[in-house]
């Protein structure tokens, strides 16, 4: 099923001046991340898949209906059921239709119970990649705000090398500011137009990586709504991480995907077991018209009946005492049981990982705001001196280049820190 891209004003307001541009939210990302996410429209069509095979095991249980027409002509020898061989001409007709039935009741209901479970398994691998799905748009999100606030930061520093260029040009021309420290100012004005170039280049990298994710045309170019990056609080820092770790198991769609999965192949093995002992039954009832004679004879037409019921079991392969089908039934169950076990070790990781990641990244935010502080004092101080001794023009260009590196860390900190609340939340299962 090929999901229809919408409306471009449904999903993105465009920006005015610039129709390509378009703005988009968070909640506009999370929503259309579970819509129309290519990765989401595959899991579904195997849960409808799923869905059909266990529909599929189901007609096992109904008979089938056969209407016809038959046409019989003989010449020749011909034997009796005496033994007698003679020559016989005739030929025969019939029209009519036959009901017919064969339940092998032991393969069609532990069959018909494996796969609703599968069915259940293509449901919660739906949820997990919805799941991903949505961590993907919203880190993506955050990606392509850090994005436009790196080329803020970038703007900004050209504005300031550039005053202070100006500045150092003057006191050149004055006579009181050497020619080499106007030149040291130029190339790192230039410096900083390249990095502004390089951080308009990465946003638009990261917006296109969005619209993909999100399934978007191409051609547009997303800009985040909000004009600032702030952290979030989704989970709180200070929350335990035991209690972390058994939501995770209780609520992760993969562990209720590993359950069904073993569910399936515990019926699979009980059908193996099991079912060969359940007797197949066979039932078939025809009813029509007969009619026919020798030579060309077309009369003596006239109602035909047949009746027939049969009661078996298989013995031998695909039946009762196959020894291989049945210990390649409990191999499949113990590989289930085992990919369970390593699935709750994964669990368990990925919520070590992001809880550790999150506080680790809640301490960074206060030292880079610490340092992004020191730096903006340091600038300023440089800034009022007013002096243009080569010792004094190095140490400004250091200062704002110290004060670019503060702003980039401290807003990467904060991204890194929301994104990290997301990849939380998906581990624990509360996406």
């Amino acid at each position: 099923m090929a999901s229809a891209r919408p409306a471009e004003p449904s999903t993105a307001a465009p920006i005015a001046g610039d129709t390509n541009v378009h703005s988009i939210d968070l909640a506009t990302a999370l929503r259309l991340a579970g819509a129309q996410n290519l990765d989401v429209e595959i899991a579904r069509e195997r849960l409808n898949e799923a869905k059909a095979n266990h529909a599929i095991t189901l007609s096992q249980f109904f008979p089938w209906l056969s209407p016809g027409i038959a046409y019989r002509r003989h010449e020749g020898r011909l034997q009796d059921v005496v033994g007698n061989v003679f020559d016989a001409d005739k030929q025969s007709y019939a029209a009519g239709g036959s009901l017919s039935a064969q339940w092998d009741f032991g393969d069609a209901i532990y069959k018909s119970l494996a796969a609703k479970q599968l069915a259940n398994v293509a449901g919660h691998a739906l949820d997990a990649q919805r799941q991903e799905s949505a961590l993907a748009a919203a880190q993506g999100y955050w990606e392509l705000l850090f994005a436009q606030v790196s080329v803020d930061v970038a703007d900004e520093a050209v504005r300031i090398s550039e005053d202070y260029y100006a500045q150092i040009q003057r006191a050149v021309e004055a006579g009181i500011a050497f020619k080499g420290d106007e030149l040291r100012v130029l190339v790192q004005t230039e410096r900083n137009r390249l990095i502004r170039r390089q951080s308009a280049e990465q946003q638009r990298v990261v917006a296109a990586r969005l619209a993909q994710t999100l399934h978007l045309d191409p051609a547009i170019e997303l800009h985040g709504l909000d004009n600032e990056l702030l952290p979030l609080s989704v989970i709180a820092t200070n929350t335990a991480l035991a209690p972390l770790v058994q939501q995770a198991l209780v609520n992760r769609p993969e562990t209720k995907q590993s359950q069904s999965f073993i569910a399936a192949a515990q019926h699979s093995r009980n059908g193996v077991v099991y079912g060969p002992w359940i007797p197949a039954v066979g039932a078939q009832a025809a009813a029509g018209g007969f009619g026919g004679g020798r030579g060309s004879a077309t009369g003596n037409f006239g109602s035909s009946e047949d009746y027939a019921l049969s009661l078996g079991w298989r013995i031998g392969p695909g039946g009762l005492f196959d020894v291989g089908r049945k210990r390649s039934a409990e191999a499949r169950l113990q590989v289930a049981q085992l990919g369970q076990e390593k699935l709750r070790d994964e669990i368990t990781r990925q919520v070590i990982e992001s809880f550790t990641r999150l506080q680790s990244l809640a301490d960074q935010i206060g030292t880079a705001e610490r340092s992004l502080r020191a730096a903006e004092k340091s600038l300023q101080l440089a800034q009022d001196r007013k002096q243009f001794g080569v010792g004094i023009v190095l140490e400004t260009i250091q200062a704002e280049q110290d004060l670019t590196r503060a702003r980039l860390d401290y807003l990467k900190a904060i991204a890194e820190f929301n994104k990290a609340q997301y990849a939380l939340s998906r581990a624990v299962g509360k996406l």
